[in-house]
């Protein structure tokens, strides 16, 4: 998805700086981000929002950052916080491959990477988020019970998961090859995983745990 270049785009992240963190203010201190103290979730690549929001507006109880690189994308994400006035989502503007300087040790509950870029050239593998650098970011944030949750229309990148997390030693609970099949109720759609879905892709999910 290619998303048109907005000049404005930072004053607009800073002008709502008490939702979107663009110059590491709560580097270490990402608690001081939110109203309160609550588990944290967090979804790396938040695309335009409709997971990440949707999620925290059904559990007010658990607050949820999202994580994405591209301004231009994440001022959707903002737009439907406003929207919704929602109280336990952050984001921060931030490269995937710096989340461990931006976090604390044990500090995630729960890790979420739905339709990430699959990177199909082998030359390109380690920019893939399940990559074994990242896997070990992951098993350092997250806390002893906490689990990733990953999603994918892309038949490589999953097979390239599964076997990236078997060999960092990783536990499967859960591997679904259609997750469309028999859908769980409380499965949320992305905005790609709804145009995959009307294009008869099959979705891949798996839950895993260090």
């Amino acid at each position: 998805m290619r998303i048109r270049n907005k000049p404005w785009a930072m004053d607009y992240l800073k002008e709502n700086g008490h939702i979107v963190d663009t110059e590491m203010n709560y580097k270490n201190k990402v608690k001081q981000f939110f109203d309160t103290d609550q588990p944290l979730q967090i979804e790396i690549g938040t695309g335009m929002g409709t997971f990440i929001t949707e999620l925290a507006e059904k559990n007010p109880d658990i607050n949820y950052l999202g994580i994405e690189l591209d301004k231009n994308i994440i001022i959707r994400v903002v737009e439907k916080i406003i929207e919704m006035d929602l109280k336990n989502i952050r984001l921060v503007l931030l490269d995937a491959n710096y989340i461990s300087d931006y976090l604390g040790e044990g500090e995630v509950s729960k890790i979420y990477l739905n339709f990430s870029d699959p990177w199909p050239k082998t030359r390109h593998a380690r920019r893939r988020l399940t990559y074994h650098t990242f896997l070990k970011q992951y098993h350092h944030l997250l806390n002893d019970e906490g689990s990733l949750q990953f999603k994918t229309d892309n038949r490589g990148l999953f097979e390239f998961s599964l076997k990236s997390m078997n060999e960092y030693g990783m536990k499967f609970d859960e591997i679904i090859l259609d997750l469309h099949d028999e859908e769980p109720e409380d499965n949320i759609r992305t905005e790609y995983e709804e145009k995959f879905s009307k294009n008869g892709s099959r979705i891949y999910f798996l839950k895993a745990s260090f």
